[in-house]
């Protein structure tokens, strides 16, 4: 079973000269109860499913599993999912080694823009952007399932 580490940031400058690739995300959640998330995502032209566990105390690592599966059944499980659908475009940003995923939410959550990178482990050194703002890693109103229940624009 394989373990997701990364950090999470918020996003305080023009990213986007450095992308390489962007696509657009549709999902919604079977379930989004903290031990076990089951996120449905259509992904540019794919479909994914994928069970998340819960974070350890700093929030950066959890187990994560993931299968891809016809769009199609995306596309009708997510009829069933629950309530709010997180929409966004996913730019993929270079740094060293590693690379920032930076999400730029549209809808109920339009405003908020936050980056993840991905690490070997929790202590992994690595250039911080410009860019890049405040770190949320942990901070459960970032998480995807619950921009889904408490969006962004509830926030202001």
């Amino acid at each position: 079973m394989a373990q997701e580490i990364e950090r999470k940031f918020l996003v305080k400058g023009d990213f986007k000269p450095e992308v390489f690739k962007q696509t657009r995300i549709t999902q919604g959640y079977l379930s989004s109860v903290p031990e076990r998330t089951v996120r449905v995502r259509v992904k540019g032209e794919k479909g994914f499913i994928t069970i998340k566990g819960i974070g350890n105390e700093s929030g950066a690592s959890r187990f994560e599993w993931e299968k891809e599966i016809p769009v199609e059944e995306v596309r009708e499980l997510l009829k069933i999912c629950e309530p709010g659908v997180i929409d966004k475009t996913r730019y993929l940003v270079k740094n060293g080694p590693y690379t920032f995923e930076v999400d730029e939410f549209y809808g109920d959550n339009d405003g908020l823009t936050v980056a993840e990178i991905e690490l070997p482990d929790e202590n992994a050194a690595f250039e911080k952007p410009e860019w890049l703002g405040e770190e949320v890693t942990g901070d459960v109103r970032y998480y995807n399932s619950m921009l889904m229940k408490n969006p962004y624009k509830n926030w202001k």
